[in-house]
C-alpha cells in the first residue's frame, strides 16, 4: 500500500468512527422510566414497557428506574406470563453500578454476570443481586423498596 492511500484510509476511520458509535450508543441506550414513590413502594405504569418503533407497537425486555434519592438504580425486567423483576443494580462484590444488555446484569469493573432474577451467573460476585417484591394490577407495577 502506498502512503498516500494509507494516510487517505486512516482519515476515512478516523471520521467513521466516532459516528459508528453515536450509531450503536443509541441503539443499546436504556430507558429511565417514570415512577411515583408512594410510602415504600414505588409505582410503574406498565405502559412504561411499551415503545412505538416505525410505527409498531413493541415491549421493551426492561427498564430502569433512578431517583435523585436512590444511590443505584433498579433495573425491572418483562418475565414470561407477564411477571416482573426488581434488582438493585449494584454488584454484590465491589459495589460497582451494573449495565443491563443482552438479557443480564454485567459488571463493568470486574465482569461478574447475574440473570434477570439478579442471580450471580459468573463471578467473581458470590452473592445474589438485592431484589424487591413486586405487585401488580391491570395498570402498574409496584414495587416494594422497604
Amino acid at each position: 500500500m502506498h502512503r498516500k492511500d494509507f494516510i487517505k484510509r486512516l482519515g476515512y476511520l478516523a471520521t467513521a468512527l466516532p459516528a459508528s458509535t453515536f450509531f450503536l450508543q443509541s441503539c443499546a441506550g436504556l430507558y429511565y422510566a417514570s415512577f411515583i414513590a408512594e410510602e415504600g413502594v414505588l409505582r410503574i405504569s406498565k405502559s412504561e414497557f411499551e415503545q412505538i418503533k416505525g410505527g409498531k407497537q413493541i415491549e421493551r425486555d426492561f427498564v430502569v428506574i433512578q431517583s435523585d434519592s436512590m444511590e443505584y438504580p433498579i433495573g425491572i425486567f418483562k418475565t414470561q406470563n407477564q411477571g416482573y423483576t426488581a434488582s438493585l443494580m449494584q454488584c454484590t462484590h465491589r459495589g460497582c453500578e451494573l449495565n443491563i444488555g443482552g438479557g443480564i446484569y454485567n459488571c463493568p469493573c470486574h465482569g461478574s454476570e447475574f440473570d434477570r432474577l439478579g442471580h450471580v451467573l459468573q463471578g467473581p460476585a458470590e452473592e445474589n443481586l438485592k431484589s424487591f417484591p413486586i405487585t401488580t394490577d391491570n395498570e402498574n407495577i409496584y414495587v416494594h423498596v422497604s
